[in-house]
């Protein structure tokens, strides 16, 4: 009997450390797991950030194209009507789409008279002005939604 109590402890050592060698080994399946779900979590995230926006920008090309349109009919409004009260209306429905634009991140970039820039500037012809390399006519009005180019500024060009 005595033997068999030895034999028993002597076991005990190596059983434990065989039992310690199994937690580790699921303690480290765990642990993985857990990273490869946060990495999952953060890359869908990511997916359907970049879903959003890409919806988001489809349907904002849609309503600037609208909102160019109204400008085109205000600038073209003949002058006994601009004073009017629908000449006004005009105007606040302008002002409305421009607080809208505002609200989802989206500002006007500025192009009258400015250096030409070909990251925020498309240029659609060159003229002859006075100095060269500046925008002369503004053609379509160019976006930026949250610092990033939504659409380039359609302009003509001082040679």
């Amino acid at each position: 009997m005595e033997q068999e109590n030895t034999n028993e402890q002597e076991n005990v050592p190596t059983e434990l450390e065989e039992r310690k060698k199994l937690c580790d080994e699921y303690l480290a399946g765990w642990q993985r797991e857990r990273a490869d779900f946060l990495n999952y979590k953060k890359d869908e995230a990511q997916r359907i950030g970049s879903v959003i926006y890409y919806a988001k920008k489809n349907l904002l090309f849609g309503v600037l194209a609208i909102l160019d349109n109204l400008q085109r009919a205000k600038d073209h409004l003949p002058e006994n009507i601009k004073g009017t009260d629908w000449g006004k209306g005009f105007s606040q429905i302008e002002n409305q789409f421009g607080d809208f634009l505002k609200s989802e991140g989206i500002e006007e970039i500025p192009a009258q008279d400015a250096q030409f820039n070909p990251e925020m500037h498309e240029a659609i012809e060159e003229i002859e002005g006075e100095e060269s390399g500046r925008v002369a006519q503004v053609i379509e009005k160019g976006y930026t939604i949250n610092g990033k180019l939504l659409r380039p500024a359609k302009v003509k060009v001082n040679k």
